[in-house]
């Protein structure tokens, strides 16, 4: 079965750290764009940050630019977002996904991700 699973969330006080793990089950990472999305209350889901299947290319939401860095592990199939700097606003539930697809990560939107985690919150208190 192929499924993603989230883990490093939790709460952190403004300017902290934190970094999330998407574990792959079922394929190989470097096989599937790799996207992580988040939604905060009352907001639309919107994506954060993606790395492309082979070579890795990444792409990012302009309000995490220079705060987050997505990167992958394909021996340990994993694809990881390391999120410094945070701020209030980055209080969400972070999902990963992941696409079957050779095209750059980019370009591809949120409906066509194949399958999704179950979420994992992130707090940041100010």
């Amino acid at each position: 079965q192929l499924q993603v699973v989230e883990s490093g969330g939790g709460l952190v006080q403004a300017g902290g750290s934190l970094r999330l793990s998407c574990a792959a089950s079922g394929f190989r990472v470097e096989h599937f764009g790799i996207g992580w999305f988040r939604q905060a209350p009352g907001k639309e889901r919107e994506g954060v940050a993606c790395i492309s299947s082979g070579d890795g290319s990444t792409s990012y939401v302009d309000s995490v630019k220079g705060r987050f860095t997505i990167s992958r592990d394909n021996a340990k199939k994993t694809v990881n977002l390391q999120m410094d700097s945070l701020k209030a606003e980055d209080t969400a539930v972070y999902y990963c996904a992941a696409v079957h697809t050779a095209r750059a990560c980019a370009q591809v939107q949120s409906y066509e991700y194949d399958f999704w985690g179950q979420g994992t919150q992130v707090t940041v208190s100010s």
